[in-house]
């Protein structure tokens, strides 16, 4: 039962469209998943007076249900056909009742998880642009002095559903896109080192230890999280390189070392021309990250901050990894061995403010190899 601190009354209607306009136009501009679920909770318990809102989202292979964003709990999975959450799922209907303990269908398992006493319950579904069943919108006990979810409560909730439903479908797609285009920059790294004496796991480290190495600069999280996307591309330009030069066992001639040299305006070349962010600060990292401070690197003699931000980072990530790790053709060197190698390169081969940050740091890059052995 409430208390008198707690008992909110209904809004107005002019208060009701203050807070639609404040939102509104949010929730159309918002491309975040986590920032427009938290915004399309945050109306919903406003706009119909309840304690807690929550998104609800299918996951058709797994059949759960999950929310990524509820007031006052970590992210839950639900089986799909299960409580009045799945009800409203599986029959697309409308759903409310004021006392939940006594609903047939009230699932009391997430109640148990958080600690929390639902007492009245209003679900409704979510569609995407084609009309497909998307998850559900719920919201959990009425704040006013009655208490109880009404049929306007269903009608509110419904409009706000109804204007924010292509947001979220939208930004769920976008999502889904995006990360199918991770997949394939993994997968299009893997087969390119593949060719090589590298192993799979190589693309992995690099972008775990530029993400690192971004992190520790002071580089945004968004554009850390797109240095470690690009970052797998690397040696994307070795699928160009013949297999006598890529998989010799020796040391490379003048001639072939040049060759194997120009994998790196192959790649550039390859992803140069793409429209999408990730791919061409991939072919940022490709082309540069065999470039040197001193300005004795390849394919264009860069020097100091001519080389971009991207393939300073990507030259420590690669080199160290290549050092750490075993090799068909040689062992896994000692780390004291390794610090002393950037400590002595550091202004040198390296950026000399970012090798200062990795050795400052060496332990937590190390970690990253012992993370992701073969």
């Amino acid at each position: 039962m409430l208390n008198n601190s707690q008992i909110r009354d209904e809004l107005t209607p002019s208060e009701k469209l203050k807070l639609l306009f404040a939102y509104t136009a949010k929730i159309a501009e918002e491309k975040r998943l986590d920032q427009l679920l938290q915004l399309m909770a945050d109306l919903g318990r406003e706009l119909i007076v309840a304690d807690r809102c929550t998104i609800w989202l299918y996951d058709k292979e797994k059949e759960e249900l999950w929310t990524k964003v509820a007031h006052g709990v970590e992210e839950i999975r639900i089986p799909a056909n299960t409580g009045i959450v799945g009800y409203v799922v599986q029959t697309e209907s409308n759903y409310f009742t004021n006392d939940a303990y006594k609903d047939p269908n009230f699932n009391r398992e997430v109640d148990k998880k958080t600690g929390y006493r639902t007492k009245a319950l209003l679900a409704l579904p979510l569609y995407d642009n084609e009309g497909c069943i998307l998850g559900a919108y719920q919201a959990v006990n009425k704040m006013t002095e009655a208490g109880e979810f009404s049929s306007e409560d269903i009608n509110n909730l419904k409009m706000i559903a109804s204007y924010s439903e292509k947001s979220l479908a939208n930004t769920l797609l976008n999502e889904e896109i995006e990360n199918t285009q991770k997949e394939i920059i993994f997968l299009m790294a893997e087969i390119g080192e593949s060719r090589s004496k590298e192993t799979g796991n190589h693309v992995k480290r690099v972008a775990e230890i530029s993400a690192l190495l971004a992190k520790l600069y002071g580089i945004s999280a968004e554009e850390t999280e797109l240095i470690k996307m690009a970052s797998p591309m690397h040696d994307i330009g070795k699928v160009a390189i013949p297999d006598a030069i890529l998989k010799k066992p020796g040391k490379l001639t003048d001639e072939e070392f040049d060759e194997m040299k120009e994998h790196t305006t192959i790649g550039y070349k390859l992803l140069k021309n793409s429209k999408r962010r990730i791919i061409k600060s991939s072919a940022i990292i490709a082309y540069e990250h065999h470039e040197k401070w001193n300005g004795k690197g390849y394919p264009r003699g860069l020097k100091g901050e001519e080389i971009h931000i991207y393939g300073r980072i990507s030259a420590i990530a690669d080199v160290f990894d290549a050092l750490a790790s075993e090799r068909v053709y040689k062992p896994a060197w000692p780390l004291d061995r390794i610090q002393q190698l950037f400590i002595e390169e550091r202004g040198e081969h390296f950026d000399p403010v970012l090798c200062q940050l990795f050795l400052d740091n060496f332990d937590q890059f190390a970690e990253i190899i012992t993370t992701y052995q073969e």
